[in-house]
């Protein structure tokens, strides 16, 4: 794509009214993942006693969503990107909803799991449709606070599961099938939200559909542009593979996103899937500790909100660093003072929850930003695959981890895979601030702040 034809229309549009319903219907996604994985946390309390679950089922259960986010990231994302990101948009939160409510029905803990995979796999493949539409209609200005914003929205999510699910423990001993049933009723509110959205033109004009493209552009920005002017706005260099994603600077990309992003989303969701019983281990239990819980996650998701324009303010790159640095700072201390009073070990949580927002925040604005429109999509559901995996196993070791060490090994384990994060992010994380999308995803040389140089070879270099 030449700089000064479409992507200069979608990068220097002003904002509208499409982009600000396109960002509310993306983030459905997001909102639904944390939903589940913020409902799973409380339902435990009372299906480990109903079904009697030992460790291994309880940790295999409660890891079973980000398994299953580890096919749908990388499967929908190869989906999205050669069928186009319209086709799943609608197709994965009907999945979801027909899964969160088999919930409702399990008896035991084998379809209980199955399930949550299922329900993962849903999850996971909105990820890389919602960003890559949200990232190529998005004008520069605001794509990375819009696409940073879905993040929070995880949070929110799963402040809503925290709210419903305290609510639901007084419907009795299986209040649980309601809690992970419910997540149906958001599922329905943003498919109906989703039915009418386009395509995205830069996806359609990489495949050649110039007409579709022509009157996409027009509905969005009012701007007529004939199909043929659109056909000689396209490169003719060869398209960059999937399989190419590993080379040509691309390699080095995808192990930074990978590695930033899981250390950043092992704690969190290890937190998040058995925040009552890490509360608990921590001398915070009873009523005080399901308190505790939802004000934590309320806070969480203000960590998320606020950060928001220093995306653009002080860089994406100073973000990342600050937000890996004092959030490990946080679970560092945690485990040196897990016998402090429950309002020092409250404080110390809030901290990292309001820390760790930037880095939760960019892990859906790197990946969109840093690869080209015909691999975009397959870039972000690979990363959130192979985070997931981390993820996984994280939170699978948990109910583990409480029985058989000792919280303060636990919670300096999260602090130490938080460290890795901040130095691989240092040593990595370049700077998109200033960068078109195009720009960003096919430069390659950076200066010593992360900083991309632009050179005569760089562009031409990434495409070959």
């Amino acid at each position: 794509m030449k700089t000064g034809s479409l992507a200069e229309l979608c990068d220097n549009a002003p904002l509208n009214s499409f982009h600000k319903h396109l960002a509310v219907y993306s983030a459905g996604g997001p909102f639904l993942d944390g939903y589940v994985m913020g409902m799973i946390g409380i339902a435990l309390v009372q299906i480990t006693p109903f079904m009697q679950l030992s460790l291994f089922w309880e940790g295999l259960i409660g890891a079973a969503t980000l398994a299953g986010m580890f096919l749908g990231g990388f499967a929908g994302g190869w989906v999205t990107d050669k069928y186009g990101r319209q086709l799943l948009y609608t197709i994965d939160l009907i999945a979801l909803g027909v899964f969160s409510i088999a919930q409702f029905w399990a008896e035991t803990p084998l379809f209980l799991f199955i399930c949550r995979f299922l329900l993962g796999v849903a999850v996971g493949a909105d990820y890389p449709i919602a960003t890559a539409l949200l990232a190529e209609f998005t004008p520069k200005k605001y794509r990375g606070p819009f696409i940073g914003m879905l993040q929070a929205m995880w949070f929110v999510g799963a402040s809503c599961a925290y709210i419903v699910g305290v609510s639901l423990l007084s419907c009795g001993p299986e209040g649980w099938r309601w809690m992970l049933a419910s997540a149906v009723l958001p599922s329905v509110l943003f498919l109906f939200m989703r039915r009418n959205t386009p395509e995205s033109p830069r996806w359609l004009i990489h495949k050649g559909r110039l007409d579709e493209a022509s009157a996409v552009i027009k509905q969005v920005y009012n701007k007529d542009i004939p199909s043929d002017r659109l056909k000689s706005m396209t490169s003719k260099t060869e398209p960059v593979s999937l399989r190419r994603l590993f080379q040509a600077g691309y390699g080095t990309r995808m192990f930074f996103i990978t590695i930033f992003w899981t250390c950043a989303v092992v704690p969190l969701f290890s937190v998040y899937s058995f925040a009552p019983k890490i509360l608990a281990a921590l001398g915070i239990a009873g009523e005080f500790g399901s308190t505790g819980s939802a004000v934590i996650t309320v806070i969480f998701m203000i960590g998320c909100i606020a950060p928001l324009p220093l995306i653009n303010r002080i860089g994406r790159r100073s973000s990342l660093l600050h937000s890996f640095f004092w959030s490990a700072v946080a679970l560092l201390l945690l485990g040196l003072f897990t016998h402090s009073s429950p309002y020092v070990i409250l404080t110390l949580f809030s901290i990292y929850a309001l820390a760790t927002g930037s880095s939760q925040n960019l892990q859906f604005v790197y990946p969109n930003e840093l690869f080209p429109t015909e691999i975009r999509a397959s870039a972000v559901g690979l990363a959130s695959s192979l985070s997931r995996i981390g993820a996984a196993i994280g939170t699978y070791l948990v109910p583990m981890a409480l029985a058989r060490l000792n919280i303060d090994v636990t919670m300096m384990i999260a602090a130490g895979i938080t460290a890795v994060g901040f130095l691989v992010s240092w040593k990595m994380a370049p700077e998109t601030r200033h960068c078109s999308l195009e720009d960003a995803a096919f430069c390659e040389e950076q200066n010593s702040t992360g900083d991309f140089v632009q050179s005569a070879t760089s562009s031409s270099s990434a495409r070959r």
